[in-house]
């Protein structure tokens, strides 16, 4: 019997995933009020998003519609800003504190809300295999408590810090 490449790498792929324990979440996320535009504190890197700063996230929610996602940043190397768009899923049963996040079709992302400012001004998100994370705020700046409070949460679930991204937001635009 042959096996083609893809299939065992998918099949690797899910095999490690479910090695992870369970990634908790916030226990309700109102779309609404989340919708709006938030600043990227805090990063681990990734390849999407290396030489970025000044990067925010919008999120526009439309009736009967995925949420749209609008990424921004300015990219250092190339002295240009970058926006990429893609789309947001709720899933079912997590009262929207889980979302899969697509921008290139038929690839999708946990995007896991871990911690919820109650008023929305700040927020910690993270997937189940623990590769992404992001802090974020309405602000472009957050307070250095709030910072070591939200890096704790993330440790305690099973994050390495070491490599975090402290991002870079004092543009001019």
């Amino acid at each position: 019997m042959k096996f083609s490449p893809f299939l065992i790498f998918c099949a690797l792929f899910f095999m490690s995933c479910s090695s992870y324990e369970p990634l908790p979440t916030v226990d309700k996320v109102d779309l609404e009020r989340y919708s709006g535009k938030w600043y990227e504190i805090a990063r681990l890197p990734q390849s999407f998003e290396k030489n970025c700063t000044c990067v925010t996230a919008e999120y526009v929610l439309e009736t009967d519609k995925p949420v749209q996602v609008i990424n921004s940043c300015f990219d250092t190397l190339a002295q240009k800003s970058k926006v990429t768009e893609g789309k947001a899923f709720p899933v079912d049963g997590t009262e929207n504190a889980q979302l899969n996040v697509q921008f290139f079709w038929p690839f999708k992302g946990g995007y896991y809300i871990m911690s919820l400012d109650a008023d929305y001004q700040y927020a910690l998100v993270g997937n189940p295999n623990r590769e992404y994370l992001w802090i974020l705020s309405r602000t472009p700046h957050l307070d250095q408590e709030i910072i070591e409070s939200l890096k704790s949460i993330a440790v305690k679930n099973g994050y390495d810090l070491s490599s975090l991204i402290m991002t870079q937001q004092s543009c001019e635009n």
